[in-house]
């Protein structure tokens, strides 16, 4: 907080207070107990008396889809203390992100939106203006829906690539070679070309730091448990994440949770840095 007020940018003492000066909101959290506690804790923003000031509440966390579905009710079933547009009662989203430190950086982000279509239209200049990609996924709880199922992918395809990189070491191919044929053929992904696991073959990569920065792997093993825990719900077959939240959850019993994700390549498949 002193970081932004030294800074000149106004800043708040709770959610409340934030809410009591806010047309409209944005939260991003680690995780479904953090949202609930920033929404309805003791200072939360749902707490007023006399009815809410924003109109519209975006929650860009990854968190389970039921409690975006229950969030999105109970602010729904609210009444605003003024009036906007003819609309009696506030809004809001659930809106994920994709793309990493760097997308937001460039203000480049995907944003996986569910909710209402028009709470959804009326919000799309505020999404525009952090990210370029914003695909409106369905009703309350999908946008939470489909960043689970983003990042199962990312997650499996991630293990593949480094796994692979991995191996292809131990048989005297270079991650850099293997690279220019991921690239160039059938293997092409997001984690060959964009944020390769492997240090010394890409730069401006957590891999190129030390694996820091970037998303951490013990926030990819929370989404992994989502994505298993959503899967049981509906009975769906989910081999590969369960193996997936397996192997990050070691990962990050090993002590490397606070690194990025593509740490796995070191500390799992034991890959070797390319010079």
């Amino acid at each position: 907080m002193k970081k932004f007020s030294d800074k000149g940018i106004l800043t708040k003492n709770s959610p409340h207070e934030v809410a009591e000066a806010s047309d409209a909101v944005i939260t991003m959290l680690p995780s479904s107990a953090h949202v609930m506690d920033v929404y309805t804790g003791p200072k939360g923003m749902l707490n007023s008396g006399n009815g809410l000031r924003p109109w519209l509440f975006i929650d860009s966390s990854t968190i389970d889809p039921q409690t975006s579905r229950k969030l999105s009710s109970t602010i729904s079933n609210s009444n605003l203390n003024r009036e906007r547009g003819g609309c009696d009662n506030p809004a809001m989203l659930d809106a994920p992100v994709s793309g990493g430190v760097l997308s937001a950086e460039t203000g480049s982000l995907t944003f996986m939106v569910g909710g209402s279509e028009e709470a959804y239209r009326s919000a799309k200049p505020l999404f525009l203006s952090m990210g370029k990609n914003i695909i409106y996924c369905g009703g309350p709880g999908n946008g939470s829906s489909a960043k689970i199922c983003n990042n199962l992918a990312m997650a499996v395809s991630m293990l593949g690539v480094s796994e692979a990189f991995a191996l292809g070491q131990s048989l005297g191919v270079a991650a850099t070679t293997l690279t220019k044929i991921f690239n160039s053929s059938s293997a092409r992904c997001w984690s060959s070309d964009t944020y390769n696991p492997v240090p010394g073959v890409m730069d401006a990569v957590p891999a190129s730091r030390n694996y820091d920065g970037g998303f951490a792997t013990k926030l990819m093993t929370k989404d992994l448990k989502l994505a298993a825990e959503s899967g049981k719900e509906v009975e769906a077959k989910t081999p590969m994440t369960y193996v997936a939240e397996e192997i990050f959850r070691e990962v990050c019993s090993e002590g490397h949770g606070t690194k990025d994700f593509s740490c796995v390549f070191r500390h799992y498949f034991c890959g070797k840095d390319e010079f």
